[in-house]
Order: structure tokens, then C-alpha cells, then sequence
């Protein structure tokens, strides 16, 4: 009788970390940090002085009170341009990651994709085609020895 020995803690861990996803998770989630700071700075420097032409140019100055008073720290305000310029901001996140990662790692999926199919398509045709000239082989056999026995 053997006994089976069970993976230890360790053994398990270390196939959670070496799954795929978990490696792309990790990767994105380093990506996405370094993007912050870009997706920041677009904001700060370019979107909120382009509100600023309007209004102010620090987009949580915008609010809306709900109270009579909205004085400082009095009343209920409602801080919409918080909420505007965290939406802008992973509205710029959500495509620079789209254009620059995902559609071109697509595009070179497809084309992968495509040359894989061309090869399995030209492997087919080979195939029949030796096929057909092993038949063709077979034909003029049988006629040789059809021919030679007529002969006798």
C-alpha cells in the first residue's frame, strides 16, 4: 500500500503564483500604477486648466450645496467636480490602456491566429495533393499490370 503525499502549503503556493492570470494580474496591476501618474498629470495640466477657462481650474472647487447655507463646513455639498475629475481620469486610464495594450495585443493575436490557419491550410493541401499522386501511382500500376498480363 502506497500512501500518497499531500502537496505542502509551500508546493500550492508556488502553482497559485505560477497560474497565468496570476503573473497578467500582477503585471496589470503595475501597469496601471505607472499609468496613474501619467493619467494624473493629463488632468491637472491639461483637462483641469481647460475647465479652469470656464470656471476655476481645480476641478473639486465645483460643488452644488443641498442646504441653505453652504458657509465652509456648513450645509450639505454635493462635490460633483471630485466626481468629474476621478471620471476623467479613468476614462483616460480605460483608453490609453485599450490603444496602447489591448487593441495592439488583438491585432497581433489575429495575425497569429491567421498565419497558423494559412500553414494549416497549405499543410492540408499538401496532403491531398500527395494523396491525389499516390493514387494517380496506384492507377498506372494496375494499368502496367493489366497491360502486361494481356500480353502472355
Amino acid at each position: 500500500m502506497s500512501e500518497k503525499k499531500e502537496p505542502s502549503v509551500w508546493d500550492g503556493f508556488k502553482a497559485f503564483l505560477m497560474r497565468g492570470n496570476v503573473v497578467d494580474l500582477a503585471v496589470a496591476v503595475v501597469i496601471g500604477a505607472a499609468f496613474t501618474n501619467i493619467v494624473n498629470a493629463v488632468v491637472k495640466g491639461i483637462i483641469n486648466p481647460v475647465v479652469g477657462a470656464i470656471g476655476t481650474k481645480n476641478l473639486d472647487h465645483y460643488s452644488s450645496c443641498l442646504s441653505s447655507t453652504c458657509e465652509g463646513d456648513q450645509g450639505i455639498q454635493i462635490l460633483w467636480g471630485s466626481v468629474l475629475g476621478a471620471t476623467l481620469s479613468f476614462v483616460i486610464t480605460a483608453a490609453v490602456v485599450y490603444f496602447l495594450m489591448v487593441l495592439p495585443m488583438a491585432k497581433y493575436l489575429a495575425r497569429q491566429e491567421a498565419r497558423r490557419k494559412a500553414k494549416e491550410g497549405t499543410q492540408e493541401v499538401i496532403e491531398v495533393t500527395e494523396l491525389e499522386v499516390l493514387k494517380e501511382i496506384r492507377d498506372a500500376l494496375v494499368a502496367q499490370r493489366g497491360s502486361g498480363h494481356d500480353r502472355s
